[in-house]
């Protein structure tokens, strides 16, 4: 049977729907009805011609040959009941009666019909009180008290018969500050334009949340579990993680104990130290790439900051876990051969290669070594690439880590300095504690370890950095970026100009500096991307936690003066720095370096894996510097700490413009050229 629809409304009033108004049918089905509040009632009517007819407020309509054919039809009848609620000024002396409000004032709301006695008024304000009592308020004229309020405020009358039919009618009154509301000082703010939200917020995060992970913190506890014996149901380490922390360092014990089996060292009595490398190297396999995967993708955004998000970016709407998620997905790209999307950079250099097959990737805690038919893509570095930056291990060096841990072992075998007097005269470490063992063990596997002059190569060949010293001798590189150092400091004085600019709310910030800047950098940083970056970067971050692993032993504190007062944030640290001072090495403090590491790495990350070489839209560079302000601002501090050069200084001059240029290894010798000097005129006097 059609369906018909009746609607019931108000004439020459507001023209609202008339709620529970009685609708009677008759004619070959026979029903009798009452409307909703949006005025409406529908039926379902067999073919054939009705007598229609509503009522309410004693006012009736009726239609006497409605004919209801085969197709859906809606009827409309209009009561001629005229509800009606306006708003006027109270008139007072010295205020006439026009249609203005300012705070405090009375005004009357009126309610048409007004002369029925049979009828309720049940009134409804957005903000503000009535005079009137609750028990005297149901009449048609009410007054409204306005004080405290400021804009645009709602009024409704609900008018109904007793127990039956209802009409809601409203009207609205802007209300100004009254005069006396301006003296003294008025505040006016600015808040800066929300932003647009872009595709890649997501891998930002996923970037920052993998840097965390791999942080000297989370290191130490799961070496204190794979090493030490630790439980993870410890209370020390239940008060460091939460529960989804544990979870992942318990992924990486198992990562341990497969890597166990198949990592040995042909050398006797080495087995504490063969243990501390393959549970460092399975601590970074779990943690460098594994933010990649969808469920733990989903993890991470779960678990983000969203308020300190928001803040930084300010986008509209705000983000939150779901959104992140959507982002992500819409974000990755899908290419042929692979289940998972994977990273919009990784999927144009995949379409450069489309004659070779993607091969399940070789498995690292497993049995099998090669992939699928020996040849093709590994399925791995496409879906789950190891976000670790070769620039950590750069700064971490020139902080002279490695070099304290070097001077350790040369005397750890009796070796003397060759010049003056031995300032580890009185290292003495007993056999008794494993510090001994795990050392020996150190100086053993010396030949399966990086050298420094790989080392070196490898920095100029991503970033064109170099190393000064006696260990280092004059290289001669294939490939060098040479204007890698140049374009990534320009990038990071841009973005200081664009951070200026955006805290200024009267400018709205130009991203395009921004672009460009990152444009270049890409470049230069995906052309470095050969050869050894498959697995040097990882090789060397290995050997350096295990070395700030070694510096934490809580042995060193009798074999090198520290300055128990500093708060450094990791353990290892002021070993550096005591040896630093003991050799008359650079007085810059290691914390400084470790900065540059961190924040230069998640830097670099977020340039080298974002497809910015097809990116035309300012608001994506305008989000990725908000974004990563504070690492940006973090960088230029630790480099000003380290070389005594300001990246955010105007060049003005060539010499400027030639410092922000110039290697760290040529300005830290500088330093420590002065600073020997001012030692030296001091014993003089």
């Amino acid at each position: 049977m059609p369906k018909v629809t009746i609607l019931v409304k108000d004439k020459g009033g507001a023209e609202s729907p008339i709620d529970k108004a009685r609708v009677f049918i008759k004619g070959p089905v026979t029903q009798n009805p009452e409307t909703g509040a949006d005025g409406r009632t529908s039926v379902e009517l067999s073919r054939g011609k009705y007598n229609i007819q509503v009522e309410a407020f004693g006012v009736q309509a009726e239609d006497k040959n409605f004919n209801v054919a085969d197709q859906p039809i809606e009827k409309t009848f209009a009561l001629p009941v005229g509800v009606t609620c306006t708003a006027n000024q109270k008139k007072q002396r010295g205020v006439s009666a026009e249609d203005e409000f300012k705070a405090g004032d009375t005004v009357i709301l009126r309610a048409t019909p007004d002369k029925r006695n049979d009828v309720n008024y049940a009134w409804s304000l957005e903000a503000g009180s009535l005079l009137e009592e609750p028990d005297k308020q149901n009449r048609p004229e009410v007054h409204w008290d306005t004080s405290n309020l400021r804009g645009i405020y709602a009024a409704t009358v609900t008018v109904s018969e007793k127990g039956s039919a209802s009409i809601t009618a409203g009207t609205s009154v802007t209300v100004m500050p009254s005069a006396g509301a301006f003296a003294g000082t008025v505040p006016v703010t600015l808040h800066r334009t929300a932003n647009i939200a872009t595709a890649d917020l997501p891998l930002w995060v996923i970037i920052r949340k993998s840097s965390e992970a791999l942080q000297f913190a989370n290191y130490q506890a799961f070496m204190d579990v794979v090493l030490c014996g630790k439980s993870l149901d410890s209370d020390e380490l239940k008060s460091i993680f939460d529960p989804t922390e544990l979870k992942v360092i318990g992924r990486k014990e198992e990562g341990y104990k497969g890597l166990k089996s198949r990592r040995f060292l042909p050398y006797t009595d080495t087995d504490a130290y063969r243990l501390l490398k393959v549970a460092t190297e399975a601590f970074l396999i779990v943690n460098c790439g594994v933010w990649f995967t969808d469920g733990d993708a989903a993890n991470v955004f779960t678990d983000t900051n969203f308020p300190a998000l928001n803040n930084l970016v300010t986008v509209d709407p705000p983000l939150d876990a779901s959104s992140l998620t959507a982002f992500f997905d819409q974000y990755r790209v899908a290419v042929n051969g692979v289940s998972s999307k994977i990273l919009p950079y990784l999927a144009f250099i995949r379409r450069k290669l489309p004659d070779v097959d993607i091969k399940a990737a070789a498995n690292v805690f497993g049995e099998r070594e090669f992939p699928e038919d020996c040849y093709g893509i590994l399925q791995a570095k496409l879906t789950n690439p190891c976000l670790i930056e070769l620039i950590w291990s750069y700064w971490h060096e020139q902080g002279m880590l490695v070099q304290t841990l070097n001077a350790i072992s040369a005397r750890f075998q009796n070796v003397r300095t060759p010049i003056g007097r031995d300032p580890l005269a009185n290292l003495e470490i007993d056999p008794l504690r494993p510090l001994n063992n795990l050392l020996w063990g150190y100086i053993q596997d010396e030949q399966h370890r990086l050298s420094v002059l790989r080392r070196v190569y490898e920095y100029d060949h991503h970033y064109g950095l170099t190393l000064q010293g006696k260990a280092v001798p004059p290289i001669r590189t294939a490939d060098s970026r040479s204007k890698f150092l140049e374009a990534f400091h320009n990038l990071l004085y841009v973005s200081w100009l664009f951070f200026k600019e955006d805290d200024d709310t009267t400018v709205l910030a130009d991203g395009f500096p921004v672009l460009n800047a990152l444009k270049e950098v890409h470049l230069l940083l995906s052309e470095g991307a050969h050869n050894q970056f498959g697995d040097l970067p990882e090789t060397a971050r290995v050997e350096m936690l295990m070395q700030q692993w070694l510096l934490a032993r809580p042995e060193f504190r009798e074999y090198l003066p520290t300055r128990i007062m500093v708060a450094y944030p990791e353990p290892w640290m002021d070993r550096v720095d005591s040896m630093k001072s003991l050799q008359s090495w650079t007085d810059v403090s290691i914390l400084h370096f470790s900065n540059l590491g961190i924040f230069g790495e998640r830097i670099l990350l977020s340039i080298r894996f974002g497809a910015w070489s097809t990116v035309n839209d300012p608001a994506q560079a305008a989000n990725w510097a908000r974004f990563w302000r504070a690492e940006i601002q973090n960088y230029v501090h630790a480099y000003r700490a380290v070389t005594s050069v300001d990246l955010t200084a105007e060049v003005t001059e060539a010499r400027q413009a030639a410092l922000r240029s110039a290697q760290p290894a040529l300005l830290l010798q500088q330093r420590l050229v002065m600073q020997r000097q001012r030692l030296q005129m001091a014993r003089s006097f």
